[in-house]
């Protein structure tokens, strides 16, 4: 029905960037909010930040001045702009979209991507 599919993430230095890009594919209608997530070893998956169709967004305080979300709805893609990264920043990083599908336009449901790791280490 509908595939996410996660890109760009590597090894960086601290300090380094990276920009991550997710795109969604298949028998969409529509996208809601897109977010980004990631799971460290041994830790609970956390909200890093999304973004609603409209353009708002939000942001974990951990990531706040350093990662910018944003995404292209003609392109079904949400996109992480990573900067100032640290060695706690590595991760898996997942995107998830809540979506409309053509199937059904009267329910909405997420969809998840497969991730991408992320490692920040010098």
């Amino acid at each position: 029905q509908v595939q996410l599919v996660e890109s760009g993430g590597g090894l960086v230095q601290p300090g380094g960037s990276l920009r991550l890009s997710c795109a969604a594919s298949g028998s969409i209608f529509s996208i809601n909010t897109m977010n980004w997530y990631r799971q460290a070893p041994g830790k609970q998956r956390e909200l890093v930040a999304d973004i609603t169709s409209g353009g708002s967004t939000n942001y974990a305080d951990s990531v706040k001045g350093r990662f910018t979300i944003s995404r292209d709805n003609a392109k079904n893609t949400v996109y992480l702009q990573m900067n100032s990264l640290k060695p706690e920043d590595t991760a898996v990083y997942y995107c998830k979209a809540l979506v409309t599908t053509t199937m059904n336009t009267r329910f909405m449901r997420n969809y998840w991507g497969q991730g991408t790791q992320v490692t920040v280490s010098s």
